[in-house]
């Protein structure tokens, strides 16, 4: 996922990578995945800094007004090709999210998969209706050798991070392994957050 920090060279960068990648299917996040039971029925949702879009088709598939923004114009339109495919409907939008974040109460669902710009957190809480739900899966700085990821630390999230950021929502779920026990198993690397406003 991305952003528009380092502008027109970052946007650049991720273009090609979403072109080199235009072969790949692109799928929903694993927390999204495991967790897609607690979506509501109906309802608003946004995947955001969406890439290729693998979230925003599970939330189209499960009914939902899906909503998809991202910078690459490259990754919008692949996602608009493989929406189109599957008939499913999928309002894109070509956004930069740190300079334009949701409007406060304007989704039931925010889905953020490896994306991590901490300044944004209050408003996609404050983006939520009440009710809503934001899935969060991105990287943490602790992690074994042979997990992948970014190296900037700017993009990793310190132990329990994702509480702090979100402790005006309320916690359904939170996952971190960190490095206990067998590291070659579990969930590492990441974090995990599933958390709802009042």
């Amino acid at each position: 996922m991305s952003s528009f920090a380092d502008g027109d060279t970052d946007r650049d960068k991720w273009d090609r990578r979403y072109r080199d990648a235009a072969d790949d299917i692109p799928t929903a996040c694993t927390l999204l995945q495991h967790y897609a039971h607690l979506l509501p029925a109906r309802g608003k949702a946004l995947d955001l800094a969406c890439g290729r879009g693998g979230n925003a088709i599970l939330l189209a598939t499960h009914g939902l007004d899906a909503h998809a923004w991202d910078h690459s114009q490259v990754a919008i339109s692949q996602l608009d090709q493989l929406a189109h495919t599957r008939q499913l409907v999928v309002h894109t939008t070509r956004r930069d999210v740190i300079a334009h974040p949701p409007e406060t109460d304007s989704f039931d669902v925010i889905v953020v998969s490896r994306f991590l710009h901490r300044a944004l957190c209050p408003a996609l809480a404050a983006a939520l209706r009440p009710g809503g739900l934001l899935f969060y899966q991105t990287f943490s700085h602790e992690r074994p050798a042979s997990c992948n990821g970014p190296e900037n630390p700017d993009f990793l999230l310190a132990e329990g991070e994702l509480l702090r950021l979100f402790a005006s929502l309320q916690i359904r779920l939170y996952r971190e392994e960190g490095l206990l026990g067998d590291t070659q198993q579990g969930l590492r690397g990441e974090a995990w957050l599933i958390a709802q406003r009042d």
